[in-house]
């Protein structure tokens, strides 16, 4: 399973096509995580002030029909992260298909990602 992170509006926004988010375009391919771990320590770095709730959508790999890589952050893993990690990119849309269950971040008082928790019966939070 890899991680990636969206809003929770992103998301639903078109819930009946693969999801794009503006990294395919930008970098040319979706930034995802290895784990729960490390995808804490990048909604640390990178999405603080995100619209929330933020979620973490776990990927099945296996299911993807686009190009999946394995990369070293470029350049530089975020704070926390050990140099070396490699992080998947994939290289297309993901395939709503893929996705085995979506995660909420969970966040402590000062704002800081503390874990991530299935969604109270499997609905993502703007689907009411």
């Amino acid at each position: 399973m890899i991680y990636h992170v969206v809003s929770s509006a992103e998301w639903n926004a078109s819930p009946d096509r693969p999801y794009a988010p503006a990294s395919l375009v930008e970098d040319g391919f979706v930034h995802c995580s290895p784990d729960e771990a490390t995808t804490l320590k990048v909604v640390d770095a990178f999405y603080g002030s995100a619209p929330r709730p933020l979620l973490a959508l776990l990927l099945d790999e296996a299911r993807l029909t686009a190009k999946c890589v394995w990369e070293a952050a470029d350049p530089a893993p975020p704070p926390g992260v050990a140099e070396g990690t490699l992080f998947p990119h994939v290289f297309g849309p993901l395939d709503r298909e893929a996705v085995e269950r979506v995660l909420v971040v969970r966040w402590d008082d000062e704002g800081r990602p503390t874990g991530l928790e299935d969604v109270p019966g499997g609905r993502t939070p703007a689907d009411g």
